[in-house]
């Protein structure tokens, strides 16, 4: 790698192992992170950039090798060590205090001091919303704002405590595509007024457009570490998971058939109000695959709970072939055909302590084809989770084996399995891909579309703009609540979709109601 020189490296690692039990997570890292450049983490789940992350911030220390800051060895057994020796880090779960404001969760823990100088701190907080364009009230609330702007108040409470190494781990999870933009140009900023920031992200195209230098990851060890300008996205794929690997599912437009799901003026209230629905109307036919964009936190859960029978409406109307099924159980819709794939596969859609065979037949062990004389009909369901495993290329010593010792990617594989065996009418899904790795990723995405072709009816919830653009027929985004709007998708722009995910309908200067 051809880059900067030696002189300018800030943080390393050198032969850093770490273990746990039954797993080597990091296995002979070496590494080095030069000033003032963004420096992505590359992988697959389970590929060690998170371990490594940890490392970096003190949460974990390693077994073996050395982490070394301004070219010193350093020993931190805690994040306070770390914040200490100047590096930062924002996580994917924030740890903020929601009643408090934004100027106390900022100088919480200000490095031991018995009494923080609130005006201080404010004039300090002031500068740097003012030297980043960062705009936020310090006196709200942090539960009051929203996701976006929480990680703000991460970034800052970073920043505020004079980090020189700021470590964010997949901040763009939680933003519009607008927020992206704004988040990657200041972070340019940042870094061009010396600022070294370590980016954990699993999408090609943000290392493209935000790196300087990137590191793959590959079941616990590093393939190589390139600057970005010398390497294509072809390349990191090869070197994340040995082969060639193409997201883009080549979908081929199809003429859709009859209405299969119509819902209509549907309400559902929560007890704080957040992600309650208000007034949701949309159709869905055979032979399509309508998508669902937004923020997370915007109604989509409870969108999910009530089409599939986990929750019910408060008020409107679920119709699926011209049938009200409102009133219907979660057993009872599946046997109509209605089949889903929950967001959240390890506590929603599996009994992780169960056989791989038991959980392919989950909610349909009552039925004929798996029961002779009131007892499970054993070889069936033998037979059944043969065909499952062989025809969903699920990667497993054998059906009998216990569910939890699989991959997230295997464990989403036996959930589609078992929706798909009854080919449904209609196909609910929430997050298929989030958190899977590329293989799983493709993989899923391509029996989307064959369910689709197959005719199904496939209403797609999903956080990864690039996944409904390039998967759905046409696309609906929601904000608080509400359907904002609906473009096909030979229509959508990033732009478009962007402007209704943040509430803003497109005309300047009008908000959505």
């Amino acid at each position: 790698m051809n880059g900067p020189g030696a002189d300018s490296v800030l943080l390393q690692a050198r032969g850093v192992t770490k273990r746990f039990p039954g797993v080597v997570a990091n296995d002979d890292i070496t590494l080095e992170v030069h000033r003032a450049r963004v420096h992505c983490l590359l992988g697959e789940n389970g590929a060690g950039k998170s371990t490594l992350a940890d490392l970096f911030y003190g949460v974990h220390e390693p077994d073996e090798g050395v982490i070394e800051l301004r070219g010193e060895p350093i020993h931190m057994v805690s994040p306070r060590d770390a914040i200490a020796a100047g590096i930062g880090m924002v996580r994917q779960h924030f740890e903020l205090v929601t009643p408090m404001s934004v100027l106390e969760n900022v100088v919480i823990g200000t490095r031991g001091e018995a009494k923080v100088d609130l005006r201080a701190a404010r004039d300090r907080l002031g500068e740097l919303c003012d030297l980043y364009g960062v705009e936020v009230d310090l006196d709200t609330p942090v539960g009051d704002l929203a996701v976006g702007q929480q990680q703000w108040v991460e970034i800052l409470k970073a920043l505020y405590l004079g980090c020189e190494v700021l470590i964010l781990d997949e901040p763009t999870a939680v933003l519009t595509p607008e927020g992206i933009e704004r988040l990657f140009a200041t972070l340019r900023r940042m870094a061009s007024e010396g600022l070294t920031i370590v980016l954990i992200t699993h999408k090609l195209h943000e290392v493209m457009e935000i790196s300087d230098d990137v590191t793959v990851l590959r079941r616990g060890r590093v393939v190589r570490t390139s600057l970005t300008s010398e390497v294509t996205m072809a390349d990191l794929t090869r070197m994340m998971v040995g082969r060639d690997v193409d997201l883009a599912i080549d979908v081929a437009e199809t003429s859709r058939g009859d209405l299969v799901l119509d819902v209509s003026g549907l309400d559902v209230a929560t007890e704080s109000g957040r992600g309650s629905l208000k007034q949701v109307s949309l159709q869905v036919h055979e032979r399509e695959i309508l998508g669902i964009a937004g923020v997370s936190g915007n109604g989509q859960d409870a969108l999910f709970d009530v089409l599939v029978g986990m929750s019910s409406a408060d008020a409107g109307r679920i119709l699926v072939d011209a049938k009200d099924v409102a009133e219907l159980s979660p057993a009872d819709r599946l046997e109509i055909g209605i089949a889903s794939v929950p967001a959240d596969r390890i506590h929603q859609g599996l009994m992780m302590d169960f056989r791989i065979s038991e959980n392919l037949i989950l909610g349909r062990q009552r039925s004929g084809r798996y029961r002779r004389r009131g007892w499970l009909n054993q070889a069936s369901i033998a037979q059944f989770a043969d065909e499952s495993v062989t025809d969903f290329e699920i990667a497993a010593p054998s059906p009998s084996h216990v569910t939890r010792v699989l991959s997230g990617g295997n464990l989403q594989k036996i959930v589609m399995a078992r929706e798909l065996a009854g080919q449904p009418r209609l196909l609910v899904v929430h997050q298929p891909t989030r958190g899977l790795d590329i293989g799983a990723t493709e993989y899923v995405r391509r029996r989307l579309v064959e369910e689709r072709d197959r005719g199904a009816a496939i209403l797609l919830i999903s956080e990864d703009l690039d996944e409904l653009l390039n998967l759905s027929s046409r696309i609906a985004v929601m904000f608080d609540g509400r359907i904002v709007g609906e473009v096909d998708r030979r229509d959508a722009t990033i732009d478009r979709i962007g402007m209704w995910m943040a509430g803003v309908s497109g005309v300047p200067g009008e908000a959505l109601a």
